[in-house]
């Protein structure tokens, strides 16, 4: 009794918040998610090898883990190094004054961003939490963890997956002998932090379909009936989300994105049953 007394004080003291109550709220948890930002990336900025000789540029050497698993399975397979990754065939360069510091900054913030993410989401989970009731509390059980791991699963997909066959395809691709590559420097990680957080976000699909579901502005009749649109729709956004115009990288793109679609489905009726019972 007394704790549904507390709850109902509780209530009753978000809905006497005033606007600008909520805004200052607001604030507060940005400042708190952008702090967090800033430490991750000053963190992976004054760890410059780790960040970069081994993560960024990772893909650009022969005994990439990627390259390695693929080189294996070449002879498990056919008995022979047909697949195994020989050399890299490019070569980068930086042809701005201050373009490799920039760069640095820029990749020191978005190792901030993928490491804060859980507790960014922890944030937001914190903000639109006083204003849900049981019901809906319930619904959003275990948001921060399922979305990190997704979010995980997806940055790991574009790095170990989808960025070596790109950057190996691109990077070795030549219309003639007598053209060889020089890559920008910008270009480069441009390319590869494109791929790998486009990957992170876009594994969330299953998330927002969860809670679409649950409100009931989205039902599995509803994506079912329009599969081939959606196909449609994906093949779009792995041709935007791919930095590199080659067809390889967007169906690579494209595959698990339909995966995540058709899991999603999955979610969207085991939403509705339980919803009927």
């Amino acid at each position: 009794m007394a704790l549904d007394q507390l709850t109902e004080d509780q209530n009753s003291e978000t809905k006497e918040m005033t606007f600008f109550d909520h805004i200052d709220e607001l604030r507060s948890h940005l400042v708190k998610s952008v702090i967090a930002i800033l430490i991750g990336a000053v963190t992976a900025f004054f760890n410059k090898y780790i960040l970069f000789d081994i993560i960024i540029f990772g893909p650009m050497r022969t005994d990439f883990f990627s390259y390695q698993v693929l080189c294996k399975l070449s002879y498990w397979a056919k008995g022979t190094d047909e697949y195994c990754m020989k050399n890299i065939s490019f070569a980068l360069k930086n042809i701005d004054m201050t373009g490799q510091f920039t760069q640095h900054l820029w990749i020191a913030f978005i190792a901030g961003l993928i490491i804060a993410f859980p507790y960014i989401l922890w944030q937001f989970w914190q903000f639109i939490k006083p204003a849900l009731n049981r019901k809906e509390i319930s619904y959003a059980r275990g948001l921060v963890f399922f979305s990190s791991i997704l979010f995980f699963i997806g940055i790991a997909f574009g790095y170990f997956f989808l960025t070596p066959v790109s950057v190996s395809f691109m990077g070795s691709y030549q219309v003639s002998t007598l053209v060889s590559n020089e890559i920008n420097l910008e270009s480069y990680i441009s390319f590869v932090s494109t791929i790998t957080f486009a990957c992170g976000l876009m594994f969330e699909m299953p998330i927002l379909v969860y809670f679409l579901v649950k409100i009931g502005i989205l039902s599995a009749k509803l994506m079912s009936k329009y599969r081939k649109h959606a196909l449609v729709v994906i093949l779009v956004l792995a041709a935007i989300l791919t930095p590199s115009p080659d067809m390889a990288s967007q169906i690579l793109m494209a595959i698990p994105l339909y995966a995540l679609f058709e899991m999603s489905i999955f979610i969207a009726k085991g939403v509705e049953k339980n919803k009927i019972k």
